[in-house]
This record gives C-alpha cells, structure tokens and sequence, in this order.
C-alpha cells in the first residue's frame, strides 16, 4: 500500500449527504456540460485510483531526488512528466475550465475534491497544473481576444504551462514595491526588464513553452499598487501560425533548496537580462494588482487545499500506525502485570491527539467543499441570490487559505507524535507531510496578511454585508436546530456567535481610539481573531453534518430494527460500518465543539485586556 491514504466514505458524506452537489445538474450551465451525480462519482474513482496509483509515488522520488538545475535549465524528478501526461489526458487540468476553450465547465466543487485527492498524493506534483491552469483562466478573463486566440489553446491542452510572477528580492509580500520595468515599444508591446523570485514552476522540461503573468511598472506609471501592470510574457515568443519561435530572454538564475515540496521547482527569473524580453499588456495599465488578485484568490484556495489533503492523508496513516502499534496494557489492566499490550490507539493520549486530527482534517475539507459549492452556486444565481453567495466566497477565502495551513501543519506535529520516534524518521511518510505543509502558511499571502485581509477589508465590505449574511445564515442553522438532539451543542455555538459579533464591534471601536498605539490594536490582533472565527465556522460545519448524519444513522437504526434501542444500537454501530461512520461523524462534531470551540471565547477575553505590549517591548 502506497502512503496516501483517503476516506471515500467522508468524501461522498460531504459531496452527497451534506452538500448534495448533484443538484448543480438541475441547472443549465452544469446540464449543458454533462454534469450529473452519477457520472461525478465514477469520476472521483478514477481520479482517486490516478493519485493513489500514479501521483502518489512521486512524493517520496520528489522529496529524495528533488529537481535539477544544470546549464540554466530546470529538470523535474523522473515520474513527474509521464504524470502530467496522464494528468493532462485524463481531463483533470480542464474539468471546470471554460468549454470555449476545451474545458468541461465542471462545477468547483468536484475539481476541488480532485484536486485534495493529487495534493495529498503529491503536493509538489500538483503545482505545475494548478499554476497552469491558473494563469490561463485569468488570461481568459482580462486578455485581448489576440493574446487569448494565441496562447490560451495550447495552456489548456496543458501543451503550455503557466505561472505567477509577482514577488520580487525588495517586493515580497509588499507587491507595491515591485521594481520590475515595462518600456514602451513602437509596436504595442513592451520591453521587460527584471528579476523574480521564489516563482513556482517557474522553469521546467515537461511542456515546451511557459507563459508568465508578470507584474511591471510601465515607464511613468504612478508608485506603489496603483502603477502596477499586468504583462504576459512567453519563455519563447509564438509566431503566427501558433508554432514556437525565437528564444524571449527569460532566463533562469537558480533554484531554491527548501525544506518541503523539493519536486516543486522554486525558480528565481531574469527577465530582459539582454534587453530582448518582450511582453503583451493584459488589460488596462495600472490594473495588474486588480487582475491579479483572481488567480490570487484561486492560489489561496488551493493553498488551504493543498494543507487540507496533506493533513487527511497524515492523520489516517497515524491512524493505521496507532491499529498496528502495541505497546502497554490497557489502562484497565494497568494493575495485571501479565496482562497483553494492546495497540496504542487504546490508549487516552493517543486518541486526544487522533480525535484532534480527524476533526480539524474533516473540517477543513467541508469549509473548502462548500466554499467551491458557493462559488458555484455564484455562477447559477442571479440578483441577491447572487451576491450572497459570490459575499460568502469572498469571506472565506482568508480564512480558508490561513486556518487550513496553519491548524493542518499542527495536525501533522500531531500525527508524528502518535507514531513517536518513528514518525521522526523518513521511513514513514509524516515528517514529509510536516514538511511540505510548512509552506502553506508562508506562499500566496502570508497568513498574517491573510488575518489582516479578512478583519481590515472582508468583514468592512460592502459596509459589513459579507459578515452580515454569514451571522445571518449561523444564526438561522442555531434556531433551526435548537430543539435538536445536539441542542445543547448548537446553543453553545449560538453563544459563540454572539461573542464574535461582540468581538468584532469591539475592534472596529479601537479604530475610534485617540491614541494611536490603540488604533493598532485590531491589527496586533488580527492573527488571533482569524482563528477565532475559524473555530466557530468549522463548529457550524460540523454541527449541520452532525446533525444530517444523525439524520441517517436514525434511518438505519429503523431498518435495522434498532430504533429506540440503546443495547442494539451500540452493537450495530460496532458491527456495521455504514453505522460507525455516522456514529463518529457526530462525534467528532462533539468533540470540536467542546474541545476547540470554547478557545474562541479565550480569544475574545483577551482582546479585552487591549494588551499592547508587543508596541512596548524594545527589540
């Protein structure tokens, strides 16, 4: 058995019982691409079999060989081209692209469910499609019909790969600070002249031409954000008739020496070091950032994506080691000293730390899964119906990509830990995991910008309409629910809402603040407040599953015979597995909402304190 690991079931709990995304199908955009539930679940086999069989392989190839860089040129790790292939053939770069230009126009939220599947196969593989793919759909939506005609067919035959060209040596996440230069040329086009760095796939040998989205500053563009632009600019210039033409002076300077996803190539890119870089403007000048910020948006998602697969497949391989593990007798046969050991997931310790992972694994994958339901149902809408849902989208995000890779790099300390000295060595797969994920708290928007994001621009939007639906669409699921079974669980997610609504009225006051030290407070506390409402979004989620799969497992006690009867139901959800999975669905609802829920409470007392002495402190 290879390492990735899945739970198929959790998969189509989410997809099916929860989500129920085949009735996408009943609208004309999926109807017209041939979207149906039975067809999407045939899919999702043989994408799965893909990943376990042909990606998940090249995990361990790509963190031990890693890629090459000889002669100025970039090598990936033998595997990774015959995979793109297969990757590329198999639809899976295309499923939810536009069907002008080959794609499916599948809904979201099954490319998402794909793609948690390659990322928790093989995270590095994953970046040189999902960048690809990226960069064109952002071409198909700001590019002239001349530029999309010429590059976009060939980038979604994934005969072309893409990147994203941003980060500088002096810009980092400060993009406003980008030094790259655009000079007009009498044609039309530019002349490009500059460095980036830590460029993702930014060179490598598996298509014959990469097209990059480069932000630059067209000579007399006003500074900062505000003069910045977008250009695309091919390794190779095209010609006319779509073939491949002369060399177009970006060259590569080096790759990086990281401490995870080695089979990823980490480029850093001279552009016009002879002076012979052309570019095409994409758009309108000065608008990159805003261009830009589509494929960001997507980056981040599938960077919280990337976290989200990699801690699933951590924590179900801890769980495997814990069934096969023995050591110790059982705490109820401490005293018998003859007593046989028994394995570790026995043990109180061990599973506190595999309760920790399932619940904070399974969470993420439902706030992504119903993220990209939102943006689809965005896409099917109309009117409010519309904006609501697209508001939603937008308020996620941040969360999505920050939550996810922060609290999933923890699920993975974690599942080292349950395997204990093992876990530490590269024997097993979970220090790999650890590592890779380390990443995704860092790329796409550090998680601080991410915090930042959310509490100074997505909860102020619109005069506060985003955070507005959100507590509109909590508090109706807590008065739904209150006289639940899991009553007294929804109540306390009831007064955790109230807390956060408190919260953010309290923060939004220290920007009324004299002091200019207490201004600064909302963002000292920006981190901790993306957290805060974090746990409470995961505890929604996992409370409306909860509450569906009570729902089925009171079905099957009935068919069972097992309706009313405590006895018969404990044994049935010993016995069958259809019963266990929905037993430990509400479980692990429970656990999150009294284990991790009450932190969010913790929070908002100590934003109380108007702590402010990280400002006092002399560093």
């Amino acid at each position: 058995m290879g390492h990735y690991l899945v739970d198929e079931r959790d998969i189509r709990f989410v997809l099916q019982d929860y989500l129920n995304v085949g009735e996408l199908g009943k609208y004309p955009k999926f109807q017209e691409a041939g979207f149906d539930w039975d067809t999407a679940w045939q899919m999702v086999q043989t994408a799965l079999k893909i990943a376990q069989d042909v990606i998940a392989p090249l995990n361990e190839i790509g963190d031990k060989n890693g890629v090459k860089f000889e002669n100025g040129h970039v090598y990936v790790p033998a595997g990774f081209k015959e995979a793109y292939d297969t990757f590329v053939e198999n639809g899976f770069l295309t499923l939810s692209a536009n069907p002008e230009w080959g794609g499916m126009g599948w809904p979201a939220t099954i490319n998402m469910i794909f793609m948690e599947f390659f990322c928790g196969a093989c995270t590095a593989f994953t970046m040189y499609p999902e960048l690809s793919i990226g960069a064109a759909r952002m071409f198909d939506h700001f590019a002239s019909d001349e530029l999309k005609n010429k590059y976009l067919p060939k980038m979604f035959t994934g005969e072309w790969a893409g990147t994203m060209c941003l980060t500088e040596p002096g810009a980092g996440s400060d993009v406003g600070a980008v030094k790259t230069s655009a000079k007009r040329n009498p044609d039309g086009t530019f002349n490009v002249t500059g460095t980036k760095i830590f460029i993702s796939s930014g060179d490598h040998n598996m298509c014959e031409n990469i097209i990059h989205p480069v932000l630059a500053r067209i000579d007399g563009a006003p500074g900062g954000v505000k003069g910045i632009s977008l250009l695309l600019v091919p390794k190779f210039l095209v010609n006319d008739d779509g073939s491949i033409g002369e060399f177009n002076d970006v060259t590569t300077g080096g790759i990086e020496h990281k401490m995870g996803i080695k089979g990823s190539a980490t480029c850093t890119l001279n552009f016009g070091e002879n002076g012979k870089c052309k570019g095409w403007l994409v758009g309108e000048e000065n608008c990159g950032i805003q261009y830009m910020f589509m494929m960001m948006n997507e980056a981040r998602l599938y960077v919280g994506l990337q976290a989200a697969a990699v801690a699933n497949t951590a924590w179900l391989n801890a769980l495997n080691y814990a069934k096969e593990r023995v050591q110790f007798r059982h705490v109820k046969d401490m005293a018998q000293h003859d007593a046989p050991g028994v394995p570790i997931v026995e043990h109180p310790d061990i599973r506190r730390m595999l309760m920790f992972c399932k619940a904070f694994s399974e969470g993420f994958r439902a706030l992504l899964a119903k993220t990209a339901y939102y943006d689809d149902l965005s896409k099917v809408s109309e009117g409010s119906d519309k904006d609501r849902y697209h508001g939603l989208v937008e308020l996620f995000v941040p969360i999505c990509k920050a939550y996810c890779s922060d609290w999933a790099y923890d699920v993975t300390e974690q599942a080292i830990q349950v395997y204990g000295g093992y876990g530490y060595c590269s024997e097993y797969p979970v220090e790999q995991y650890a590592r890779d994920t380390k990443i995704t708290s860092i790329y796409e928007g550090t998680n601080g910008i991410q915090a930042m994001d959310l509490l100074g621009r997505k909860l102020t939007m619109k005069s506060g309409t985003l955070f507005m639906t959100y507590m509109q669409e909590l508090a109706g699921f807590c008065q739904k629910n209150a006289g639940h079974a899991l009553g007294a669980y929804v109540k306390k997610l009831q007064k955790s809402q109230e807390t956060l609504a408190m919260t953010v009225m309290s923060l939004g006051g220290f920007m009324k603040k004299e002091s200019f030290k207490e201004k600064l407070i909302p963002i000292l506390q920006a981190r901790p407040f993306l957290d805060m409402f974090g746990h409470i979004l995961l505890s929604h989620l996992h409370l409306e599953m909860a509450v569906k799969a009570s729902e089925l497992l009171n079905k099957l006690y009935e068919e069972k015979g097992a309706a009313g009867d405590a006895a018969k139901q404990k044994a049935l959800v010993k016995e069958n597995e259809e019963a266990r999975y929905l037993h430990n669905k509400i479980q692990t609802a429970i656990w999150f909402v009294n284990n991790i829920l009450p932190e969010a409470q913790v929070i908002a007392d100590y934003f109380k304190t108007c702590d402010t002495s990280p400002f006092d402190v002399i560093f």
